[in-house]
């Protein structure tokens, strides 16, 4: 026990945080958000290539996922990103938010353009 004080106490001393390796509640969020933008990003895709075949409903229903599904995870990565106290490597999902808000976006801007299309394509 006198040990383990021993050895930590330069760290918190020096006011350096120690790298943090497992999954922390943020990064968890972080992660989910990411994930979340990355499966509305291949929503998004599949509903644009849908919307200029002109199959089924023109991709409509996967664009609307793909907009709703991004601006979810856009949020979550804004929130996520504003709650970090610290950068990378701190444990508080800051790589995963904005992988997320960056996914997210361009989800937002395929299922965008998927709608537009499949509107275009049913006049």
């Amino acid at each position: 026990m006198i040990v383990r004080h021993l050895l930590t106490a330069p760290a918190a001393v020096s006011g350096l945080a120690a790298p943090v390796y497992g999954l922390t509640p943020a990064r968890f969020w972080a992660s989910a958000a990411a994930l979340l933008a990355l499966a509305a990003a291949i929503i998004g895709g599949i509903a644009l290539a849908r919307a200029v075949r002109r199959v089924g409903n023109h991709g409509r229903r996967g664009a609307i996922v793909a907009l709703s599904a991004g601006l979810v995870a856009v949020a979550g990565g804004v929130l996520s990103l504003a709650v970090a106290d610290g950068g990378p490597g701190t444990g508080n999902g800051v790589i995963g938010a904005g992988a997320a808000v960056v996914l997210g976006l361009v989800a937002i801007g395929l299922g965008r353009l998927a709608l537009v299309r499949a509107y275009r394509a049913v006049r």
